[in-house]
């Protein structure tokens, strides 16, 4: 959905820049370009069917080797043409002779063997379901998965991985389950997304969203374990017991765990199931933010309303005079005390309201 004059190429190669940037393009074959003078750090792979030498390979290589977070953590080189000779000469140059042992990932073989043996260890000190007990074996199994995520994101760049061959997907995700609640639990009124819990402590979440399920995956499982005949409370509660194990290993969804269990329960299997899901957020987010309304004593339309341009907007901002709309007007003779504790309180309740449905309204 772009026009551009070849009397404009500058144009052009900005666009492309820009959509590289912002995620808005998946692939892009170039000849000769974004080797200099460019910088995205989403960009992970390069496909290369060109000999290159020197600085020309160390440029094009370094286009994927920005690093992101936890999980883009290195780039990834698929090269159809022999360069090993030349990748180790241009690493001397602007190296050292030992830097190939630094900047290369080491053979999948090393990487297989360590993760097998970090398995072992893990499943040998944690059964699966155990009841962690006790602040040092907490701590211990959080390192001890951490590490198994870091070398579990190293291992899937490789098409040899098979991660049930180590461990059941099953017992990871109820592990994944274990570590989340851990993070919670480790955090507590801190903030959610904090990594870094102290000195000793680090949680790898940007590896477990990673690897998270969202909605459409749950109601994919529902849709193809409910048939008509089989809508009664006991095999909705079989149902609810498998994709229980998907929800808490899931950052997203575990704190919305209520919504899913009472729908779960309550699906008929009779119509579009997505739909019904459509349907029943609808109504849970009206009936949520009515209770708020009228626990507070706010305006309803002037809530609905402010709410609903926060959602559109994908962010709830409480400065600004369309918050204090939200309020009737209290005499000046109030307590001061007791507005600022009730505004608080409000924010509270709009932002949790807020972080529960914006993925689903």
């Amino acid at each position: 959905n772009t026009s551009f004059s070849t009397n404009k190429f500058e144009n052009y190669y900005n666009d492309i820049s820009y959509r590289l940037k912002s995620r808005q393009l998946d692939l892009v074959i170039v000849v000769n370009m974004f080797l200099t003078g460019f910088d995205a750090t989403t960009i992970n792979t390069l496909w290369l069917d060109k000999p290159l030498r020197t600085h020309g390979l160390f440029q094009a290589f370094s286009r994927t080797n920005r690093i992101l977070n936890s999980v883009k953590a290195y780039g990834n080189i698929v090269s159809f043409r022999d360069l090993q000779e030349e990748t180790d000469e241009a690493l001397k140059l602007f190296g050292n002779k030992d830097a190939k042992n630094i900047v290369i990932l080491k053979p999948y073989a090393e990487y297989e063997a360590e993760y097998r043996d970090l398995i072992t260890k893990f499943m040998s000190d944690y059964s699966p379901g155990e009841n962690i007990l006790g602040e040092k074996r907490k701590k211990d199994f959080v390192k001890l998965f951490g590490k198994i995520l870091q070398l579990r994101n190293i291992l899937t760049s490789f098409d040899d991985f098979d991660e049930t061959e180590h461990m059941s997907q099953g017992h990871f995700q109820d592990y994944k389950g274990v570590y989340l609640h851990l993070h919670k639990e480790f955090t507590s009124e801190k903030e959610e997304d904090s990594e870094f819990i102290n000195n000793d402590v680090i949680f790898e979440i940007e590896l477990i969203k990673q690897i998270e399920v969202n909605v459409d995956y749950i109601l994919t499982l529902l849709e193809q374990s409910l048939t008509h005949d089989q809508t009664d409370r006991s095999k909705k509660d079989e149902i609810w017991v498998k994709i229980k194990r998907e929800v808490d290993a899931s950052p997203t969804l575990r704190d919305k765990r209520d919504l899913i269990e009472a729908f779960v329960h309550k699906v008929s299997g009779e119509s579009d199931i997505r739909e019904e899901w459509r349907e029943f957020i609808a109504n849970a987010h009206i009936n949520e933010l009515t209770n708020i309304i009228e626990d507070e004593k706010l305006k309803p339309a002037e809530t609905q309303e402010f709410v609903k341009k926060a959602f559109h907007n994908h962010d709830l901002s409480t400065i600004g005079t369309e918050f204090g709309e939200i309020f009737y007007p209290t005499s000046k003779f109030n307590n001061q005390k007791k507005y600022l504790e009730k505004k608080h309180r409000v924010i509270k309740k709009l932002v949790d309201h807020f972080n529960r449905f914006m993925d689903f309204v």
